[in-house]
């Protein structure tokens, strides 16, 4: 029976760093596409509206206002203290491991094989269990964004509230997100070209698709 290297301090670190790695990397990518298409919305704004001075645009900083804002610097806190819970959970279990692991590597010349296969297999089992809880904590779905998800719905909520207020009360048309390079308050007498693209965008397809032929 092969046996399976568990994880340990190294390897988790290394684990980390591939992930962080990979997650800049895509978090990179997607804030470039939300850039360009920002940009094509205040194209569209420009073509739509040739005298640009009557179109009121401002925009705020959301990493600036979550840093800033006391509410969600408290949700922040609670999130790190959930977090750290989690992480002392997570060395016990891989000191626990590395302990069951240098057992068995310093009694293997002593053990019978039916021995050392049950030692391996609990050993294996632990690591499976710690490789689960992992994923159960900070995977994709895991418990640590759905809390995050929890805790900062109601607070981005209440900050969308407020500017939208002021989009509304300084009479702004289109308020971006620097960050997110996204909307988040449209004045209702600027026009929605949404419809009209994708009428365009239906045209073109229906030009290009191929005709039918029968024999």
């Amino acid at each position: 029976m092969a046996q399976q290297e568990p994880g340990n301090e190294s390897l988790n670190q290394r684990d980390k760093i591939m992930l962080n790695t990979a997650l800049t990397k895509e978090v990179g990518v997607k804030r470039l596409l939300l850039w360009i298409g920002a940009a094509l919305v205040v194209a569209v704004l420009l073509v739509a509206n040739p005298v640009s001075a009557q179109v009121k645009i401002g925009y705020v900083d959301s990493q600036k206002i979550i840093e800033s804002y006391k509410e969600a610097q408290d949700a922040q806190k609670q999130l790190a203290e959930i977090n750290k819970g989690w992480e002392d959970e997570a060395r016990n279990m891989q000191r626990e491991l590395q302990t069951k692991q240098d057992e068995l590597e310093s009694q293997a010349l002593l053990l019978s094989d039916e021995k050392r296969k049950e030692k391996e297999a609990d050993l294996q089992n632990l690591y499976l269990r710690f490789q689960q809880f992992q994923q159960e904590k900070w995977g994709t779905q895991g418990e640590a964004y759905k809390k995050q998800a929890d805790l900062m719905k109601p607070i981005i909520d209440k900050i969308n509230t407020v500017i939208r207020k002021i989009g509304t009360d300084e009479k702004f048309d289109y308020i971006f997100d620097v960050v997110q390079g996204n909307i988040v308050h449209v004045s209702t007498s600027q026009p929605d070209l949404t419809a009209k693209v994708l009428e365009e965008l239906n045209k073109a397809v229906g030009t290009a698709a191929p005709k039918s032929s029968t024999k």
